[in-house]
């Protein structure tokens, strides 16, 4: 059985995912993508008020594509999360519980991860028309002159990810790189 997560999330459930694990997100989801970020981490630096809560958040990696006539958002496939890195563990340390994207995370990623409770989810790229079809309303909520890069509310139903990165470290990444090791030899 495929679990569900409903944003906003506590750090208890989000804990209790494992690497591996198959979910499906019903709910609201933020994106945002380096240039988002980057400007998140300076107002924090600047003593601001945030635009978004972060706390109990879950953030996507993606810079949509304009919709067409008749669509919600266009393609919305994953980023590569590793952009990301340099701003993460600040967000995380300050309630952010889930990011979903593409590829592997740094090791102070991780760290900051198993230190505050959240995970890293990744949903399938080359895929993203496909998943424009689970998000059902998108809004820009914060830095809409960064245009695909703004930050967007979404709200989605039956969005499929994994859990790549657990909150105890484990990940599916490095599981998979000692398997092929293994069976090879």
């Amino acid at each position: 059985m495929v679990r569900r997560l409903r944003p906003p999330l506590t750090e208890d459930e989000v804990r209790s995912l494992r690497a591996g694990e198959r979910l499906y997100i019903d709910g609201e989801i933020l994106t945002g993508r380096d240039a988002a970020h980057r400007r998140l981490c300076e107002m924090m630096d600047r003593g601001q008020k945030l635009p978004v809560q972060l706390e109990g958040a879950v953030i996507y990696y993606v810079g949509p594509c304009p919709a067409k006539p008749g669509q919600v958002i266009g393609s919305a496939g994953p980023t590569t999360s590793g952009r990301m890195d340099p701003y993460a563990p600040r967000l995380i340390a300050r309630g952010l519980r889930a990011m979903i994207g593409k590829g592997m995370r740094s090791a102070e990623v991780v760290e900051a991860m198993k230190r505050h409770g959240a995970v890293y989810l990744v949903a399938v790229g080359g895929v993203g028309a496909l998943l424009a079809k689970r998000i059902k309303a998108a809004e820009v909520i914060a830095f809409p002159e960064l245009g695909p890069e703004a930050i967007y509310r979404l709200r989605v139903e039956d969005f499929p990810v994994m859990v790549g990165i657990d909150a105890n470290g484990c990940d599916i990444y490095r599981m998979g790189r000692e398997k092929y090791r293994r069976d090879r030899g």
